[in-house]
């Protein structure tokens, strides 16, 4: 279970960082980047360990899957796409 839990840690930390590299204008500070996709992937590790205590490829995916998942929370939108108000308005 340690080593799935490093190896979750370091698969959120990894994702993270590229996503931090690919859309740095969308996400905020690098720090938070970083400490959420660590923290989700060892969420998802803990909750699919759970879960499915025989697989530890099921482990890394649902570590994978929360990390994403939390990282997606943290996109601002792009700046290029304006936004009107409602039609009613």
């Amino acid at each position: 279970m340690i080593l799935q839990a490093l190896g979750s840690i370091l698969l959120g930390l990894g994702l993270a960082w590229l996503a931090a590299r690919r859309l740095p204008d969308r996400l905020p500070s690098l720090p938070l980047v970083l400490a959420t996709g660590a923290t989700g992937a060892l969420l998802g590790a803990l909750v699919t360990h759970s879960a499915l205590t025989t697989s530890p490829v099921a482990t890394l995916v649902g570590a994978l899957a929360l990390s994403v998942t939390l990282l997606s929370l943290l996109l601002r939108p792009s700046r290029g796409l304006r936004r009107s108000r409602s039609a009613t308005a």
